[in-house]
Protein backbone atom coordinates (compact mmCIF):
# COMPACT_ATOMS: atom_id res chain seq x y z
CA UNK A 1 0.00 0.00 0.00
CA UNK A 2 1.26 3.18 -1.05
CA UNK A 3 1.66 6.55 1.28
CA UNK A 4 -1.04 7.88 -0.40
CA UNK A 5 -3.92 5.41 -0.54
CA UNK A 6 -2.85 4.98 3.75
CA UNK A 7 -3.07 8.14 4.82
CA UNK A 8 -6.62 8.41 3.37
CA UNK A 9 -7.64 5.42 5.00
CA UNK A 10 -6.32 7.08 8.10
CA UNK A 11 -7.75 10.45 7.66
CA UNK A 12 -11.06 8.56 6.83
CA UNK A 13 -11.39 6.83 9.96
CA UNK A 14 -10.10 10.24 12.04
CA UNK A 15 -12.94 12.03 10.03
CA UNK A 16 -15.68 9.47 11.00
CA UNK A 17 -15.01 9.91 14.91
CA UNK A 18 -14.42 13.64 14.50
CA UNK A 19 -17.94 13.81 12.45
CA UNK A 20 -19.36 11.63 15.61
CA UNK A 21 -17.56 13.40 18.24
CA UNK A 22 -18.80 16.92 16.90
CA UNK A 23 -22.25 15.27 16.51
CA UNK A 24 -22.01 14.30 20.55
CA UNK A 25 -20.86 17.90 21.46
CA UNK A 26 -22.86 20.12 19.36
CA UNK A 27 -26.47 19.31 20.07
CA UNK A 28 -28.95 19.15 16.75
CA UNK A 29 -30.88 22.20 15.64
CA UNK A 30 -34.36 21.85 16.82
CA UNK A 31 -36.31 24.24 14.51
CA UNK A 32 -37.89 22.45 11.49
CA UNK A 33 -38.30 25.60 9.88
CA UNK A 34 -34.75 26.10 9.47
CA UNK A 35 -34.27 22.57 8.94
CA UNK A 36 -35.85 22.63 5.97
CA UNK A 37 -34.31 26.02 4.68
CA UNK A 38 -30.91 24.52 5.25
CA UNK A 39 -31.95 21.18 3.32
CA UNK A 40 -33.40 23.51 0.44
CA UNK A 41 -30.27 25.29 -0.09
CA UNK A 42 -27.73 22.66 0.32
CA UNK A 43 -29.60 20.50 -1.78
CA UNK A 44 -29.16 23.41 -4.86
CA UNK A 45 -25.17 24.57 -3.74
CA UNK A 46 -24.30 20.70 -3.69
CA UNK A 47 -25.74 19.98 -7.53
CA UNK A 48 -23.87 23.64 -8.36
CA UNK A 49 -20.70 22.48 -7.03
CA UNK A 50 -21.40 18.95 -8.42
CA UNK A 51 -21.67 20.73 -12.04
CA UNK A 52 -18.10 22.43 -11.63
CA UNK A 53 -16.27 19.65 -10.09
CA UNK A 54 -17.41 17.12 -12.71
CA UNK A 55 -15.61 19.52 -15.49
CA UNK A 56 -12.13 19.98 -13.67
CA UNK A 57 -10.11 16.75 -13.93
CA UNK A 58 -10.49 16.69 -18.21
CA UNK A 59 -10.00 20.13 -19.26
CA UNK A 60 -7.00 19.91 -19.80
CA UNK A 61 -6.78 16.58 -20.88
CA UNK A 62 -9.78 17.71 -23.49
CA UNK A 63 -7.98 20.52 -25.30
CA UNK A 64 -4.94 18.39 -25.48
CA UNK A 65 -6.88 15.77 -27.36
CA UNK A 66 -8.42 18.91 -29.52
CA UNK A 67 -4.31 19.08 -30.40
CA UNK A 68 -4.16 22.37 -28.74
CA UNK A 69 -0.39 23.49 -27.60
CA UNK A 70 0.46 24.24 -24.36
CA UNK A 71 0.82 27.54 -24.91
CA UNK A 72 -3.26 27.40 -26.06
CA UNK A 73 -4.35 25.55 -23.01
CA UNK A 74 -2.36 28.21 -21.34
CA UNK A 75 -4.31 31.66 -22.56
CA UNK A 76 -7.26 29.68 -22.40
CA UNK A 77 -7.16 29.35 -18.64
CA UNK A 78 -5.88 33.04 -17.97
CA UNK A 79 -8.92 34.42 -20.14
CA UNK A 80 -10.99 32.20 -18.05
CA UNK A 81 -9.65 33.86 -14.57
CA UNK A 82 -10.02 37.22 -16.32
CA UNK A 83 -13.40 36.67 -17.40
CA UNK A 84 -14.10 36.01 -14.00
CA UNK A 85 -11.97 39.10 -12.67
CA UNK A 86 -13.72 41.36 -15.20
CA UNK A 87 -17.37 40.29 -16.46
CA UNK A 88 -17.71 38.43 -12.84
CA UNK A 89 -17.61 41.71 -10.90
CA UNK A 90 -20.70 43.20 -13.01
CA UNK A 91 -22.80 40.17 -13.05
CA UNK A 92 -22.08 40.45 -8.74
CA UNK A 93 -23.84 43.55 -9.21
CA UNK A 94 -26.46 42.26 -11.34
CA UNK A 95 -27.76 39.77 -8.57
CA UNK A 96 -27.83 42.41 -6.16
CA UNK A 97 -30.17 44.29 -8.08
CA UNK A 98 -32.16 41.47 -10.51
CA UNK A 99 -31.92 39.12 -7.69
CA UNK A 100 -29.68 36.29 -6.14
CA UNK A 101 -32.51 33.62 -7.48
CA UNK A 102 -32.27 34.68 -10.93
CA UNK A 103 -28.56 34.91 -10.89
CA UNK A 104 -27.98 31.21 -9.69
CA UNK A 105 -30.39 29.93 -12.64
CA UNK A 106 -28.02 31.97 -15.07
CA UNK A 107 -25.01 30.54 -13.70
CA UNK A 108 -26.46 27.03 -14.33
CA UNK A 109 -27.41 28.72 -17.68
CA UNK A 110 -23.74 30.03 -18.66
CA UNK A 111 -22.35 26.84 -17.02
CA UNK A 112 -24.33 24.43 -19.43
CA UNK A 113 -23.47 26.54 -22.57
CA UNK A 114 -19.55 26.21 -21.35
CA UNK A 115 -20.63 22.73 -21.63
CA UNK A 116 -21.91 22.71 -25.18
CA UNK A 117 -18.93 24.33 -26.37
CA UNK A 118 -16.61 21.70 -25.14
CA UNK A 119 -17.85 19.64 -28.50
CA UNK A 120 -16.09 21.98 -30.77
CA UNK A 121 -12.07 21.78 -31.24
CA UNK A 122 -11.93 25.35 -32.27
CA UNK A 123 -9.47 27.38 -30.20
CA UNK A 124 -12.13 30.38 -30.48
CA UNK A 125 -14.86 28.46 -29.98
CA UNK A 126 -13.23 26.50 -26.57
CA UNK A 127 -12.31 30.31 -25.80
CA UNK A 128 -16.07 31.39 -25.30
CA UNK A 129 -16.47 28.38 -23.30
CA UNK A 130 -13.86 29.57 -20.86
CA UNK A 131 -15.45 33.08 -21.26
CA UNK A 132 -18.63 31.64 -20.21
CA UNK A 133 -17.22 29.29 -17.75
CA UNK A 134 -15.06 32.52 -16.13
CA UNK A 135 -18.28 34.14 -15.51
CA UNK A 136 -20.14 31.51 -14.28
CA UNK A 137 -17.57 30.79 -11.32
CA UNK A 138 -17.89 34.27 -9.87
CA UNK A 139 -21.64 33.76 -9.91
CA UNK A 140 -20.80 29.85 -7.94
CA UNK A 141 -18.75 31.88 -5.41
CA UNK A 142 -21.06 34.84 -4.27
CA UNK A 143 -24.66 34.28 -5.44
CA UNK A 144 -25.31 31.36 -3.49
CA UNK A 145 -24.22 32.82 -0.56
CA UNK A 146 -25.73 35.49 -1.20
CA UNK A 147 -28.86 34.08 -1.49
CA UNK A 148 -28.01 32.10 1.52
CA UNK A 149 -27.29 34.97 4.24
CA UNK A 150 -30.30 37.47 2.85
CA UNK A 151 -32.51 34.49 3.04
CA UNK A 152 -31.76 33.52 6.51
CA UNK A 153 -32.41 37.16 7.87
CA UNK A 154 -35.27 37.51 6.31
CA UNK A 155 -36.68 34.35 7.94
CA UNK A 156 -35.79 35.21 11.65
CA UNK A 157 -33.39 32.67 11.96
CA UNK A 158 -30.60 32.87 14.81
CA UNK A 159 -27.23 33.86 13.35
CA UNK A 160 -25.06 31.29 14.88
CA UNK A 161 -26.73 29.31 12.78
CA UNK A 162 -25.08 30.42 9.59
CA UNK A 163 -21.79 29.09 10.68
CA UNK A 164 -23.73 25.51 10.69
CA UNK A 165 -24.63 25.33 7.30
CA UNK A 166 -21.53 26.79 5.74
CA UNK A 167 -19.83 23.92 7.79
CA UNK A 168 -21.94 21.26 5.97
CA UNK A 169 -21.91 22.75 2.64
CA UNK A 170 -18.35 21.93 3.17
CA UNK A 171 -18.87 18.69 4.30
CA UNK A 172 -21.35 18.27 1.65
CA UNK A 173 -18.81 19.22 -1.37
CA UNK A 174 -15.70 17.43 -0.37
CA UNK A 175 -18.31 13.87 -0.62
CA UNK A 176 -19.39 15.63 -4.05
CA UNK A 177 -16.23 16.40 -5.24
CA UNK A 178 -14.83 12.65 -4.81
CA UNK A 179 -18.06 11.09 -6.40
CA UNK A 180 -17.56 13.60 -9.17
CA UNK A 181 -14.11 12.71 -9.79
CA UNK A 182 -15.24 8.91 -10.27
CA UNK A 183 -18.35 9.65 -12.35
CA UNK A 184 -16.38 12.55 -14.37
CA UNK A 185 -13.27 9.29 -14.91
CA UNK A 186 -16.03 6.40 -15.68
CA UNK A 187 -17.63 8.43 -18.06
CA UNK A 188 -14.49 9.65 -19.58
CA UNK A 189 -13.04 5.88 -19.93
CA UNK A 190 -16.24 5.08 -21.92
CA UNK A 191 -17.27 7.70 -24.02
CA UNK A 192 -14.72 9.70 -24.46
CA UNK A 193 -13.09 12.99 -22.49
CA UNK A 194 -16.38 15.47 -23.61
CA UNK A 195 -18.93 12.72 -21.76
CA UNK A 196 -18.07 14.40 -18.66
CA UNK A 197 -18.93 18.06 -19.63
CA UNK A 198 -22.60 16.33 -20.64
CA UNK A 199 -23.16 14.93 -17.51
CA UNK A 200 -22.04 18.63 -16.09
CA UNK A 201 -24.70 19.55 -18.12
CA UNK A 202 -27.72 17.34 -16.73
CA UNK A 203 -26.57 18.08 -13.62
CA UNK A 204 -26.72 21.93 -13.73
CA UNK A 205 -30.30 22.03 -15.61
CA UNK A 206 -31.21 19.52 -12.74
CA UNK A 207 -30.17 22.67 -10.23
CA UNK A 208 -32.13 24.97 -12.38
CA UNK A 209 -34.80 23.34 -12.16
CA UNK A 210 -35.29 22.44 -8.18
CA UNK A 211 -34.14 25.78 -7.78
CA UNK A 212 -36.89 27.32 -9.85
CA UNK A 213 -39.31 25.09 -7.59
CA UNK A 214 -38.13 25.72 -4.21
CA UNK A 215 -36.25 29.26 -4.39
CA UNK A 216 -37.99 32.31 -3.11
CA UNK A 217 -36.15 35.50 -5.22
CA UNK A 218 -34.41 38.12 -3.04
CA UNK A 219 -32.43 40.77 -3.42
CA UNK A 220 -29.96 43.70 -2.53
CA UNK A 221 -30.54 46.78 -3.62
CA UNK A 222 -33.28 46.91 -6.21
CA UNK A 223 -33.24 50.57 -6.95
CA UNK A 224 -29.77 51.50 -7.27
CA UNK A 225 -27.87 50.68 -10.93
CA UNK A 226 -24.96 48.61 -11.79
CA UNK A 227 -22.67 51.22 -11.43
CA UNK A 228 -23.89 52.67 -8.32
CA UNK A 229 -23.89 49.02 -6.92
CA UNK A 230 -20.36 48.86 -7.81
CA UNK A 231 -19.52 52.28 -6.41
CA UNK A 232 -21.39 51.73 -3.23
CA UNK A 233 -19.49 48.72 -2.30
CA UNK A 234 -16.10 49.82 -3.20
CA UNK A 235 -17.41 52.49 -0.67
CA UNK A 236 -18.40 50.09 1.84
CA UNK A 237 -14.69 48.68 1.63
CA UNK A 238 -12.43 52.03 1.47
CA UNK A 239 -14.98 53.11 4.77
CA UNK A 240 -15.60 49.87 6.53
CA UNK A 241 -11.68 48.64 7.75
CA UNK A 242 -13.38 44.92 8.65
CA UNK A 243 -14.52 44.29 5.14
CA UNK A 244 -11.57 45.56 3.57
CA UNK A 245 -9.90 43.41 6.03
CA UNK A 246 -12.27 40.18 4.83
CA UNK A 247 -11.11 41.34 1.46
CA UNK A 248 -7.68 41.19 1.84
CA UNK A 249 -7.93 37.12 3.34
CA UNK A 250 -9.91 35.72 1.26
CA UNK A 251 -7.89 37.40 -2.09
CA UNK A 252 -4.62 36.31 -0.36
CA UNK A 253 -5.89 33.13 0.74
CA UNK A 254 -7.38 31.67 -2.05
CA UNK A 255 -4.59 32.88 -4.31
CA UNK A 256 -2.71 30.86 -2.40
CA UNK A 257 -4.98 28.42 -2.13
CA UNK A 258 -5.51 28.28 -6.51
CA UNK A 259 -1.47 28.51 -6.58
CA UNK A 260 -1.46 25.07 -4.54
CA UNK A 261 -3.90 23.64 -6.83
CA UNK A 262 -1.80 24.10 -9.68
CA UNK A 263 1.76 22.88 -8.46
CA UNK A 264 0.57 20.17 -6.03
CA UNK A 265 0.73 17.59 -8.61
CA UNK A 266 5.14 18.22 -9.49
CA UNK A 267 5.50 18.76 -6.14
CA UNK A 268 4.37 15.06 -5.22
CA UNK A 269 6.30 13.55 -8.12
CA UNK A 270 9.74 14.66 -7.30
CA UNK A 271 11.81 11.82 -4.76
CA UNK A 272 15.11 11.54 -3.67
CA UNK A 273 16.92 9.28 -4.52
CA UNK A 274 20.87 8.20 -2.94
CA UNK A 275 23.34 9.42 -6.21
CA UNK A 276 25.04 6.51 -7.93
CA UNK A 277 28.89 6.71 -6.70
CA UNK A 278 28.53 9.29 -4.49
CA UNK A 279 28.02 8.40 -0.85
CA UNK A 280 25.62 10.65 1.10
CA UNK A 281 24.34 12.41 -1.84
CA UNK A 282 21.30 12.61 -3.58
CA UNK A 283 18.90 13.80 -7.10
CA UNK A 284 15.81 13.93 -8.16
CA UNK A 285 13.81 11.25 -9.79
CA UNK A 286 10.23 11.93 -11.51
CA UNK A 287 7.47 9.37 -10.39
CA UNK A 288 3.92 8.84 -11.32
CA UNK A 289 1.70 9.02 -8.17
CA UNK A 290 -1.93 8.04 -7.91
CA UNK A 291 -4.09 11.19 -8.57
CA UNK A 292 -7.29 9.86 -7.66
CA UNK A 293 -6.11 8.60 -3.73
CA UNK A 294 -4.48 12.20 -3.17
CA UNK A 295 -7.43 13.92 -4.08
CA UNK A 296 -9.59 11.65 -1.92
CA UNK A 297 -6.82 12.02 0.75
CA UNK A 298 -7.28 15.96 0.45
CA UNK A 299 -10.87 15.66 0.28
CA UNK A 300 -11.13 13.96 3.82
CA UNK A 301 -8.71 16.58 4.75
CA UNK A 302 -10.99 19.43 3.92
CA UNK A 303 -14.12 17.37 6.08
CA UNK A 304 -11.90 17.02 8.74
CA UNK A 305 -11.54 20.92 8.80
CA UNK A 306 -15.49 21.39 8.74
CA UNK A 307 -15.82 19.32 11.67
CA UNK A 308 -13.10 21.26 13.65
CA UNK A 309 -14.56 24.88 12.54
CA UNK A 310 -17.85 23.71 14.37
CA UNK A 311 -15.92 22.61 17.12
CA UNK A 312 -13.77 25.78 17.69
CA UNK A 313 -16.64 27.98 16.89
CA UNK A 314 -18.41 26.71 20.11
CA UNK A 315 -15.41 27.41 22.18
CA UNK A 316 -14.01 30.95 20.72
CA UNK A 317 -14.83 33.16 17.96
CA UNK A 318 -14.28 32.71 14.57
CA UNK A 319 -12.11 36.27 14.39
CA UNK A 320 -9.56 34.78 17.25
CA UNK A 321 -9.24 30.96 15.83
CA UNK A 322 -8.32 32.26 12.25
CA UNK A 323 -5.23 33.22 13.17
CA UNK A 324 -3.73 30.08 14.28
CA UNK A 325 -5.54 28.52 10.58
CA UNK A 326 -3.57 31.26 8.71
CA UNK A 327 -0.57 30.41 10.48
CA UNK A 328 0.06 26.86 9.93
CA UNK A 329 -1.48 26.97 6.34
CA UNK A 330 1.79 29.16 5.88
CA UNK A 331 4.07 26.85 7.51
CA UNK A 332 2.51 23.72 5.51
CA UNK A 333 2.91 25.18 1.90
CA UNK A 334 6.38 25.31 3.21
CA UNK A 335 7.30 21.82 3.12
CA UNK A 336 7.89 21.61 -0.73
CA UNK A 337 10.73 24.39 -0.13
CA UNK A 338 12.43 23.15 3.42
CA UNK A 339 11.95 19.38 2.39
CA UNK A 340 12.22 19.25 -1.68
CA UNK A 341 12.35 15.72 -2.51
CA UNK A 342 10.62 13.97 1.29
CA UNK A 343 7.41 12.87 -0.65
CA UNK A 344 6.04 11.74 2.62
CA UNK A 345 6.67 15.07 4.57
CA UNK A 346 5.10 17.44 1.47
CA UNK A 347 2.00 15.20 1.49
CA UNK A 348 1.49 15.49 5.10
CA UNK A 349 2.06 19.32 5.02
CA UNK A 350 -0.32 19.35 2.06
CA UNK A 351 -2.89 17.05 3.99
CA UNK A 352 -2.59 20.23 6.70
CA UNK A 353 -3.23 23.03 4.31
CA UNK A 354 -6.33 20.89 3.12
CA UNK A 355 -7.53 20.77 6.56
CA UNK A 356 -6.83 24.64 7.46
CA UNK A 357 -9.15 25.28 3.64
CA UNK A 358 -11.95 23.30 5.28
CA UNK A 359 -11.57 25.66 7.92
CA UNK A 360 -11.35 28.38 6.27
CA UNK A 361 -14.52 28.10 3.77
CA UNK A 362 -17.12 28.01 6.64
CA UNK A 363 -15.38 30.69 8.86
CA UNK A 364 -15.12 33.28 5.97
CA UNK A 365 -18.87 32.48 5.24
CA UNK A 366 -19.56 33.07 8.60
CA UNK A 367 -17.71 36.45 8.72
CA UNK A 368 -18.53 37.86 5.70
CA UNK A 369 -22.51 37.11 6.88
CA UNK A 370 -21.67 39.19 10.18
CA UNK A 371 -19.77 42.04 8.00
CA UNK A 372 -20.63 42.29 4.55
CA UNK A 373 -23.83 44.71 3.97
CA UNK A 374 -26.93 43.11 2.43
CA UNK A 375 -27.47 45.78 -0.18
CA UNK A 376 -24.44 44.77 -1.89
CA UNK A 377 -23.43 41.68 -0.68
CA UNK A 378 -23.20 40.02 -4.36
CA UNK A 379 -21.28 43.07 -5.52
CA UNK A 380 -18.66 43.08 -3.04
CA UNK A 381 -17.59 39.34 -3.03
CA UNK A 382 -17.06 39.58 -6.44
CA UNK A 383 -14.85 42.44 -5.41
CA UNK A 384 -13.10 40.29 -3.34
CA UNK A 385 -12.53 38.04 -6.26
CA UNK A 386 -10.55 40.59 -8.28
CA UNK A 387 -7.15 40.57 -6.99
CA UNK A 388 -7.59 36.50 -6.49
CA UNK A 389 -7.62 36.04 -10.14
CA UNK A 390 -4.98 38.90 -10.56
CA UNK A 391 -2.59 37.17 -8.89
CA UNK A 392 -3.31 33.74 -10.27
CA UNK A 393 -3.29 35.02 -13.89
CA UNK A 394 0.28 37.20 -13.31
CA UNK A 395 1.72 33.83 -11.86
CA UNK A 396 0.26 31.68 -14.86
CA UNK A 397 1.63 34.36 -17.30
CA UNK A 398 5.54 34.51 -15.36
CA UNK A 399 5.82 30.95 -15.35
CA UNK A 400 7.73 31.08 -12.36
CA UNK A 401 9.80 27.99 -10.73
CA UNK A 402 8.13 26.18 -8.37
CA UNK A 403 9.94 26.88 -5.37
CA UNK A 404 9.77 30.80 -5.52
CA UNK A 405 5.52 30.22 -6.03
CA UNK A 406 5.76 28.54 -2.86
CA UNK A 407 7.25 31.30 -1.25
CA UNK A 408 4.87 33.36 -2.89
CA UNK A 409 2.34 31.38 -1.36
CA UNK A 410 3.37 31.56 2.33
CA UNK A 411 3.85 35.14 1.89
CA UNK A 412 -0.01 35.73 0.66
CA UNK A 413 -0.69 33.79 3.61
CA UNK A 414 1.21 35.36 6.21
CA UNK A 415 -0.19 38.54 4.97
CA UNK A 416 -3.19 37.49 5.69
CA UNK A 417 -2.62 36.52 9.17
CA UNK A 418 -1.70 40.36 9.72
CA UNK A 419 -4.81 40.88 8.50
CA UNK A 420 -6.54 38.69 10.54
CA UNK A 421 -5.16 40.59 13.53
CA UNK A 422 -6.54 43.48 12.49
CA UNK A 423 -9.60 42.10 12.08
CA UNK A 424 -9.61 40.57 15.26
CA UNK A 425 -8.29 43.74 16.70
CA UNK A 426 -11.37 45.78 15.25
CA UNK A 427 -13.77 42.80 16.89
CA UNK A 428 -12.48 43.14 20.10
CA UNK A 429 -13.02 46.86 19.95
CA UNK A 430 -16.20 46.59 18.59
CA UNK A 431 -17.36 43.96 21.64
CA UNK A 432 -16.13 46.18 24.22
CA UNK A 433 -18.24 49.49 22.87
CA UNK A 434 -21.58 46.80 22.97
CA UNK A 435 -20.32 45.91 26.11
CA UNK A 436 -20.35 49.71 27.31
CA UNK A 437 -23.52 50.53 26.26
CA UNK A 438 -25.13 47.79 27.28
Amino acid sequence: MDIFLGGFYLLTVVCVLLYLATRAAIPAVGDAAFSVFQRTYLVVYLLAMAGDWLQGPHVYALYESYGMTTDQIDVLFVAGFGSSMVVGTLVGSFADRYGRRTNCVLYGVLYGAACITKHFGNFWILMIGRLLGGTATSILYSAFESWLVCEHNKRGFDSSLLGNVFSLGVLGNSVVAILAGLVAQKFADTFGFVAPFDVSMAVLLTMVLVIVMTWTENHGDKSSSLTHSFSSAIKVLREDNKVMCLGLIQSLFEGAMYCFVLEWTPSLSIINKPKVGVPGAVEEEHTDIPHGHIFAAFMVSLMIGSSIFKLLSKYTSVESFMRIVLFVAALSLMTPIVYKGNQLVIFMGFLVFETCVGIFWPSMGTMRGKYVAEETRATTMNIFRIPLNLIVVVILLQHLDRDTIFKFCALFLMLALACQQWLYTLYEQLSHSCLQVV
